[in-house]
């Protein structure tokens, strides 16, 4: 419920503070005390748009915070950080440079979702736009938790989703389908193509050493050849300089024994000498040249070439590819199957889905039936004798998330007139009146937990505005009631009464609340009675007061 307002700068208010009871709570005074203006500004922490002329002149800030009282609220999930715990507070402030901020639980918050909060909290009934019974989206969400169908709709927008996910996926497939042929015939030239080439992993790079071996094949067969002849091949040779050295410091080292160390190496080198020689003339026959397998070399080279132009940078790559390709070639001719089982499923799928819309659509022509008697009912006892209420229910031509119904609350007030939707109502009052049947009607599934309701009471009087105060007063047992009224009738069935006054204050005028004692009621109401206070008026206020102790 709403526990306090705080209004600073707003209009003629200057620093005001509200506080307020659970159960019916009236605002009461004067025309022109500043009681709609209370409802504005608390409309602003609500989340309504704002103007910096709603500034008291002379100030540059206005504000306003609501404080409420919580049970159960629903915080969006990018708000994470508020924890309402049992209050929640929302504020709003204003400048005359035409900013404005909003916040809850004194974390900044967007309009958008101060907005939301809002319409979580609090119901307005006045000419203002803050209705949510004016949604036909909430008529609708209302008329079928009245009937308690909850169980059946949540049935019915799960197989919708269902339905919605099924016709996407077989939209997808479908669109594949129609590129599927041309994909597979390039998939299988392509594999094809790359298989005929017999691929082995670091191919090119084999490849590619080998050619440069052919490429300089006479300048290596020349140097393996100079180098044979030079370590093994002549007179000259290495390995027979070698060997006269050898012998003939073998016979001096008897001599000079220092010099078989030397000896000893050099009989190390000859044996090494001439295995070098002999893999030289190994290397020799390498490197004679085979022109059919230059040309194989240089062939294999350039297929490898133009594959990568196709598949990838690298023979690992175009194997990756050959892969993929296989991959994709499975899945493409696995994918009609796969259409034709996504077909059956959603035709399954949408039958149910018509037959459950059917059957809520049933159910939902019998509530609506039901509701139009009951408010027509409660209409005729606040003065709309010869109204005509209509729950007009319409089938959609394609099922919705919400069903195959198209559902909007109608009214008209004088036989003859056709009935029009809500929203188009012009009187304020006579909307007013008519929320307040409805939510007499709606109150055990409308979970809004404050109705305010501004001009509930234009037009009317004697029985009638009985009437609206005892639905007012029933109204008040299951949600926090807020009306603003002219009517004694109405203000006697209060369980909290609030007086508002306009009073001048030096040059400015300026609005006081008084929250009224038992006597200080009767008093204002025998006001409200006759005008002035005298003893008839306060003998008519007591009685009453007491028709609802």
């Amino acid at each position: 419920m709403l526990q306090e307002l705080i209004i600073k700068n707003l209009a003629i208010i200057d620093n005001l503070t509200i506080t307020f009871k659970e159960g019916l709570n009236v605002l009461t005074g004067e025309t022109g005390a500043g009681k709609s203006i209370i409802v504005d500004s608390l409309g602003l922490a609500l989340g309504q748009r704002a103007s910096s002329d709603m500034i008291r002149h002379g100030a540059d800030e206005g504000s306003v915070q609501a404080l409420f009282e919580v049970k159960e609220i629903k915080i969006p999930e990018e708000l994470f950080s508020i924890k309402p715990d049992n209050t929640i507070i929302l504020r709003r402030t204003l400048n005359t440079q035409g900013k404005n901020r909003a916040y809850i639980n004194d974390i900044l918050v967007n309009l958008s979702t101060l907005e939301l909060i809002g319409k979580s909290l609090v119901d307005i009934h006045s000419q203002h736009e803050h209705q949510s019974l004016l949604n036909k989206e909430i008529q609708l969400d209302l008329l079928d938790a009245y009937g308690d169908l909850k169980s059946l709709k949540d049935h019915y927008r799960t197989v919708f989703g269902e339905v919605s996910n099924l016709r996407t996926e077989l939209q997808r497939l479908q669109e594949a389908s129609r590129f599927r042929a041309q994909r597979l015939d390039l998939l299988k030239f392509q594999i094809n193509e790359i298989k005929q080439a017999k691929l082995k992993p670091h191919e090119e790079e084999l490849l590619r050493q080998e050619y440069m071996i052919l490429k300089n094949s006479a300048r290596l067969s020349e140097a393996v050849r100079s180098a044979f002849e030079g370590i093994y091949g002549g007179d000259n040779s290495s390995i027979v300089q070698i060997s006269k050295s050898l012998q003939k410091l073998r016979d001096l080292s008897n001599i000079d024994p220092g010099l078989k160390p030397v000896v000893d190496l050099l009989g190390e080198a000859k044996p090494l000498l001439e295995e070098a020689s002999q893999e030289l003339l190994k290397i020799k026959e390498k490197y004679e040249l085979d022109p059919r397998r230059v040309d194989f070399v240089n062939e294999r080279l350039d297929l490898i070439d133009r594959l990568k132009k196709k598949y990838g940078n690298s023979v690992e790559e175009i194997l990756e590819y050959l892969q993929k390709a296989e991959e994709e070639i499975q899945n493409l001719e696995g994918s009609e199957e796969k259409l034709t089982e996504l077909e059956k499923r959603l035709k399954e799928k949408e039958e149910l889905l018509i037959e459950l819309g059917k059957e809520l659509s049933k159910k939902r022509k019998a509530i609506a039936s039901k509701i139009e008697e009951a408010i027509t009912k409660e209409l005729k006892e606040v003065g709309f004798d010869r109204a005509l209420f209509r729950a007009n229910l319409q089938e959609l031509n394609l099922p919705a998330r919400d069903g195959i119904d198209h559902l909007e609350f109608e009214f008209s007030a004088n036989p003859g007139e056709p009935p029009k939707p809500l929203s188009k109502v012009a009187s304020g009052g006579e909307l007013s009146r008519i929320m307040l049947c409805l939510k007499v009607i709606l109150a055990e599934v409308d979970k809004v937990p404050v109705l305010i309701f501004d001009e509930v009471d234009a037009g009317i009087g004697g029985i009638t505005a009985q009437k609206v105060a005892q639905k007012l007063k029933r109204l008040s047992r299951h949600r926090q009631v807020i009306c603003i009224t002219h009517l004694p009738q109405i203000a006697s069935a209060a369980d909290h009464h609030i007086k508002v006054e306009k009073i001048q204050k030096k040059d400015r005028v300026s609005v006081l609340v008084k929250v009224l004692s038992e006597e200080e009621r009767q008093e204002e109401i025998a006001r409200m009675l006759s005008g002035k206070i005298t003893d008839a008026s306060l003998r008519h206020a007591k009685e009453l007061i007491g028709a609802y102790k």
